[in-house]
């Protein structure tokens, strides 16, 4: 897992609408960088939609919000649409990214063992560096949480 102080790793991956985003795009800015399991699932869709909500907050204190997930860009697409979510999402099928930040884990649903994304939001400063990890995070409060640390 990534610690506070390091450069976070550089990535570029296709938006909702197949545009491609770099990390590096947002050097100058703030960046709230949450990987999540799954578009439309309860607690992905709880936590999408607090970052909605919030997103006004966001971007008077100068951050950026993204979200990846593995899931396709056509998801993803649907997903925002659906929710009004106003933040980027990005499609990692290949794991580039979700593997670089350490995220893909080993997971226990209902006494079975799998791979998957471990909800996780990575607070990243104007100069590419991690200010703050949160491993498994709460898809209610994230949000807030991260707001209350910018």
């Amino acid at each position: 897992m990534l610690k506070e102080g390091m450069q976070a790793p550089a990535f570029t991956l296709a938006d909702k609408d197949g545009k491609i985003i770099s990390l590096s795009d947002f050097l100058g800015k703030k960046v709230v960088l949450y990987f999540y399991p799954k578009d439309n699932t309860p607690g992905c869709t709880r936590q999408a939609c607090a970052f909605a909500a919030a997103y006004g907050d966001f971007e008077k204190k100068n951050a950026v919000v993204i979200g990846i997930s593995k899931d396709s860009v056509s998801s993803h697409l649907k997903f925002a649409e659906k929710y009004n979510l106003p933040f980027i999402l990005l499609s990692d099928p290949d794991l580039q990214a979700i593997q670089a930040y350490g995220v893909w884990q080993e997971k226990k649903l209902y006494g079975k063992t799998s791979m998957g994304v471990v909800r996780t939001t990575f607070l990243i400063d104007k100069q590419g560096k991690i200010v703050k990890v949160m491993p498994k995070v709460k898809p209610d409060t994230n949000a807030a949480e991260v707001l209350e640390m910018l």
